[in-house]
């Protein structure tokens, strides 16, 4: 009989480092974060199924681009937050495109709710972003100073409500504007870093014919997420690790950055359906050596 309890207990203890084992390699297998513009479409419709499907792909971390009428993807800002946590995901950033000084405090305090920690302005709010029609050509009015002047009170509503705010650019930032100026280096170097940092979107950058790791020399630590998706031989976004950027470089510099998260993107994909080039992407994160 006692050797038979002694079974007994070696059995359950066999079970339970099993399943230690099984949990502890699916923790290993999740990693990096994936930004849900990616998979808009299919957020929009069905955001529970979609967000499983995230998880399922092996990411750990998220940013959404799905903000409305005080919801995250028809979801209020508690059950965006219960349910990507019942889900193993992290509600890490969230572009909100529709910020205005008048209604940032009220969608700060959803973004806050939703248990994010980056309040990211995706392009120049408040109808100062233009977009060419005829050349499909980015670009913004208003000035690099009346950006920053927005951003700085933005960044310090975010402060207050216990957020980080990041501007995220695109290419026409890192390009001379009609008065000389290199809008993301002024916005670098009139924003106080205690309220406004940056997004970095790695195929943006080297699409302006700009090199992130010589903006991580001169403005060391200011970029505190990056977007990461790939350029093909066409110049088209790619899953990582199926186009020409260097990501090895730019990851071998990443403390200099100030990354303290990453973020696949990538706004349209061609020959797969986005949630296969999640997929592809997370192989290639782990290639490269993302973690």
């Amino acid at each position: 009989m006692k050797n038979l309890r002694l079974n007994s207990k070696f059995k359950g203890l066999l079970l339970a480092c099993m399943l230690f084992g099984v949990l502890a390699t699916n923790a290993q297998e999740k990693f990096g974060g994936l930004a849900l513009y990616t998979v808009r479409d299919a957020m929009g419709e069905d955001a529970k199924e979609t967000l499983k499907a995230v998880a399922d792909a092996g990411y750990e971390n998220i940013e959404a681009a799905g903000y409305s009428d005080g919801k995250f993807y028809n979801m209020t800002p508690l059950e965006f937050k219960a349910f990507v946590k019942e889900l193993g995901l992290n509600p890490i950033s969230t572009h909100q495109g529709s910020v205005t000084l008048d209604n940032a405090d009220a969608m700060m305090a959803d973004v806050k709710a939703a248990g994010f920690k980056y309040f990211v302005v995706p392009v120049p709010p408040m109808g100062l972003f233009k977009v060419d029609k005829e050349t499909r050509t980015m670009g913004m009015s208003g000035g690099a100073e009346n950006l920053a002047n927005i951003l700085t009170t933005l960044g310090k509503k975010a402060k207050k409500a216990g957020l980080k705010l990041l501007y995220h650019n695109h290419d026409f930032e890192y390009k001379k504007d009609a008065d000389g100026i290199i809008p993301i280096d002024y916005l670098l170097e009139n924003c106080d870093p205690k309220y406004v940092n940056f997004q970095m979107d790695l195929y943006w950058v080297t699409k302006a014919g700009a090199d992130p790791v010589a903006y991580f020399n001169k403005y060391p630590k200011r970029f505190k997420i990056w977007h990461v998706k790939d350029m093909d031989d066409q110049g088209r976004f790619a899953p990582v690790g199926n186009g020409h950027i260097d990501f090895a470089r730019i990851l071998a510099n990443k403390k200099l950055s100030g990354m303290k998260y990453y973020m696949v993107e990538q706004d349209k994909t061609f020959n797969m359906e986005p949630l296969e080039a999640i997929k592809v992407s997370h192989e290639g994160l782990q290639k490269i050596g993302f973690k």
